[in-house]
């Protein structure tokens, strides 16, 4: 229930379109800004050049402004301005707006960072599809905002900033934790390797393919790999009877899988009890371990490190990014630091006693998401 007191009105009622239309010339670089999607606010983009932009005028922003994606809005693309952004430029796709002096803009930016608010604002979309579905300033206009007097207003937005301060100062504690973390495992590795023999990856972890026999009445759980070292995913089950060009391979506990289309940022991984009997497409490379010269946790780091990702991307051959594919000759041919194995299988108990306090700090951190997502849920209800 609202407070007793309380009104909703149309946003139309204490908010206005506010578009400081710049035109697009040639020749000038034109600073721009974008809007991350779920509440995060905006970001600096590259800028663009007016000789070669499609537009023929930005809206310049002021720190007053309220942003919203007519792309992603519908997903939580809006957020407010400041003097950071103050002056520069999104594309017409972004509607700038400013509160009417009933409105405190802190309180619009809070109330606007929930998700039944982005679900209001999208059943106003037009487009079918995610990729289709648009926004125009109406569809904010018409959606409705629980509005207390100016003076309870400011009250409100005075004990959430206080507690967003308290979440962010949390926040940054467990940054500073993860940074010295990794940077104790970089030092430790670092030691270990010191003055180690090189010898190839076929010396130490042979490329291994199991080909998979597949039928038209088979099911096929799939894997995938995530690029800049962020692990293995599960893809949906494929059906064999769908298949068509795909040719299956198999994937062992224990396996370094490796995406040989974006092996040059990241996507390489060990496959964790989980994984294991998943399938992965031809473009994944599975490098199995030698027991006794190299464990699969201490090579996937070093393959993860800049020297480690060096040796693949010169193994990367391409004219562009998404056209650079790993050799398999190549991979093989990498020489790589293979210290005691016990050092080895040392680093990998240090590896995992990280990922622990990792998991803690992401748990944590949902934790801190929900504590901001239940206070704002109260605080539009009435009940904080």
């Amino acid at each position: 229930m609202i407070s007793s007191g309380w009104r909703r009105v149309p946003l139309r009622e204490v908010l206005t379109l506010d578009l400081d239309k710049v035109p697009v010339k040639a020749g000038v670089q034109y600073p721009m800004v974008g809007v991350y999607s779920f509440g995060k606010g905006l970001f600096h983009r590259e800028p663009v050049d007016g000789t070669i932009c499609s537009y023929n005028t930005f809206n310049r922003l002021k720190s007053e402004h309220f942003v919203m994606s007519q792309l992603f809005g519908w997903e939580g693309a809006l957020a407010l301005s400041s003097e950071d952004f103050s002056g520069l430029f999104v594309s017409p796709q972004f509607p700038t707006f400013l509160c009417e002096p009933a409105l405190n803009r802190d309180y619009l930016g809070y109330f606007t960072r929930q998700p039944v608010f982005w679900h209001d604002l999208g059943s106003r979309t037009r487009g079918m599809g995610d990729r289709r579905r648009t926004l125009n300033p109406e569809a904010l206009f018409a959606c409705e905002i629980p509005l207390p007097d100016r003076k309870e207003q400011d009250q409100i937005v005075a004990k959430l900033d206080a507690l967003s301060a308290r979440i962010d100062e949390a926040r940054e504690c467990y940054r500073q934790i993860e940074q010295e973390a990794d940077a104790m495992l970089h030092s430790a590795f670092a030691r270990i390797i010191e003055g180690a023999p090189r010898m190839r990856i076929a010396d130490v972890a042979p490329l291994v393919r199991r080909p998979v026999n597949t039928t038209v009445d088979g099911e096929y759980p799939e894997l995938g790999v995530r690029s800049f070292g962020k692990g293995v995913f599960h893809k949906p089950t494929l059906l064999g009877a769908e298949l068509t060009w795909q040719k299956l391979f198999r994937v062992h506990e224990g396996d370094i899988v490796i995406s040989n289309i974006k092996a040059w940022e990241g996507a390489i991984a060990v496959a964790g009890p989980d994984d294991d009997g998943r399938v992965g497409s031809h473009r994944y490379l599975t490098l199995v371990p030698v027991e006794g010269q190299v464990t699969a946790g201490f090579l996937c780091f070093y393959l993860l490190t800049a020297a480690g990702l060096a040796g693949i991307g010169q193994a990367s051959p391409g004219s562009a990014d998404r056209n650079r594919t790993l050799g398999q000759k190549a991979l093989e041919a990498i020489e790589v630091p293979i210290p005691d194995y016990d050092q080895q299988a040392w680093f990998d108990r240090l590896q995992t006693e990280v990922r622990q306090v990792l998991v803690a700090q992401q748990d944590a951190e949902t934790e801190l998401n929900t504590l901001l997502s239940a206070a704002l849920d109260k605080t539009f209800k009435g009940e904080l």
